[in-house]
């Protein structure tokens, strides 16, 4: 499972705060208000029924009460119904049981006794509150009131408290957001830094007044892109100037092999084995001084101007007798490369020779597109690459590994390392898979290389 970016989690942490911190202080306020309420809405339902208890105590205490017209002269309004019980018998405004039938035993009973008492009741589905208030030994009184209006306030409270609590979070999670965008930003001018660097641009640097509390960070990484970038310097001159160096005794011995080469029918046969040996390895030795001194050139970006690439490829092929044949274009992709020729030269003859050398000859390559990045794959019918050996192959330093990976006894590697850093100079890279049926693939991705 992929895990969520810093920004997501700070930004989610944030929300989740402030919705836990809302939704906390909406359940206190709810509480609150909702027992307020029940408290006011009580005494209020008390006072109203010890003054209407009051009205009916005077009302029965006569020798021939009438006591539903008493009842009914109570100013109750819609939201309170009185009931009387009186010698065991039962008296409403109206007919209607509901409400007597809503009066619990219990109460009836603490009623009687002579203590008034309050309970919160369920009639027809609602809530409500009833209040008893005894009068005499013979009469209790009872209302009961509707609390309809009290849950339906709860309810708009509740939904207004939820509302706000969703918008605090919204709100938390904005905040989230622009607190990461901003405080992120200085991750982000080093990562951009780091990104050309890697690109091979070492004049990148970050500003070290941009923010005070940055400053030494801005600092470390200026100082250590200026050593690295030294290192680097100093290698690549190292590496030039032991190269120009072998160049003049190699030429020489070179020139002293041809002469052996020239006379080789005046030479015994193991005298003549042997020059053609050494001669051989001359070679060699000349074309790995003329890899390093390309590598020491190699960190320079590209210098790009318009390539016909189907020529160029077939080209390549030419030079190691191969038959221009099995140099493809995909459809759709443009013949004319916006590139530096001679890297990507380079590139072509390298992989070509790879695959001749070490690969069992190439098979094809293939001119291709990926989005606005041109593709160059070869492929050859050698036996391939193991897996754990594809992220180092192309590595500038490995020595031998490419070689012996391919199949043969020596070699250098630098060949790969040189299709690697022309590719890179290129802002792009490289790879290797296998190849169906058998073999390798290689491929070269080159952005922004199409014209």
């Amino acid at each position: 499972m992929r895990r969520l970016g810093l920004r997501t989690r700070v930004t989610a942490a944030f929300a989740v705060g402030a919705l836990l911190l809302a939704a906390s202080m909406a359940l206190v306020s709810y509480e609150l208000t909702r027992r307020s309420l029940i408290d006011e809405r009580e005494r209020a339902a008390l006072r109203a029924a010890y003054f209407d208890a009051t009205v009916v105590r005077a009302g029965i205490d006569t020798d021939t009460p009438d006591v539903v017209q008493v009842l009914r002269s109570l100013d109750t309004g819609g939201g309170r119904r009185p009931v009387l019980h009186l010698n065991g018998e039962w008296y409403a405004r109206t007919a209607d049981p509901g409400p007597t039938a809503a009066i619990p035993v219990d109460l009836r009973r603490l009623v009687a006794s002579g203590q008034p008492a309050v309970q919160r009741v369920r009639v027809d589905g609602q809530s409500a509150l009833v209040v008893g208030v005894p009068l005499s030994a013979t009469a209790t009184y009872f209302e009961v009131n509707s609390l309809r209006e009290l849950e339906q306030t709860f309810q708009v409270l509740a939904l207004a408290l939820t509302t706000v609590a969703i918008m605090v979070a919204g709100s938390g999670a904005a905040l989230g957001w622009y607190a990461t965008r901003h405080g992120l930003r200085p991750l982000t001018a080093v990562a951009d830094a780091a990104e050309k660097i890697a690109g091979g641009d070492f004049t990148a640097r970050l500003d070290t007044a941009s923010d005070p509390d940055l400053t030494r960070l801005s600092s470390s990484f200026n100082q250590m892109v200026d050593r690295l970038a030294q290192r680097i310097e100093r290698d690549r001159r190292f590496a030039a100037d032991v190269s120009h160096e072998l160049r003049s005794p190699l030429q020489t011995l070179a020139a002293a092999a041809s002469v052996l080469a020239r006379r080789r029918e005046q030479q015994d046969e193991r005298t003549a084995i042997a020059a053609g040996l050494v001669a051989d390895e001359i070679d060699r030795f000349q074309r790995l001084v003329n890899d390093l001194i390309d590598l020491a050139r190699s960190d320079q970006p590209a210098h790009r101007a318009p390539v016909d690439m189907v020529a160029l490829a077939r080209d390549a092929c030419h030079a190691l007798d191969l038959p221009a044949s099995i140099v493809r274009v995909a459809p759709e992709v443009s013949a004319t490369w916006l590139v530096e020729r001679r890297r990507v030269a380079q590139v072509l003859a390298n992989l070509l020779d790879n695959a001749v050398t070490y690969g069992g000859g190439p098979t094809g390559v293939l001119l291709d597109r990926d989005g606005s990045a041109g593709v160059i794959e070869v492929e050859d019918e050698g036996p391939g690459v193991p897996v754990e050996d594809r992220e180092v192959i192309f590595d500038r330093f490995l020595r031998g590994r490419a070689a012996h990976t391919r199949g043969a006894g020596d070699g250098t590697g630098l060949g790969l390392a040189l299709v690697a850093q022309h590719a890179a100079a290129h802002g792009g890279h490289v790879t290797v898979t296998d190849r169906p049926g058998g073999g390798a693939r290689f491929r070269v991705t080159l952005p922004v290389s199409l014209t």
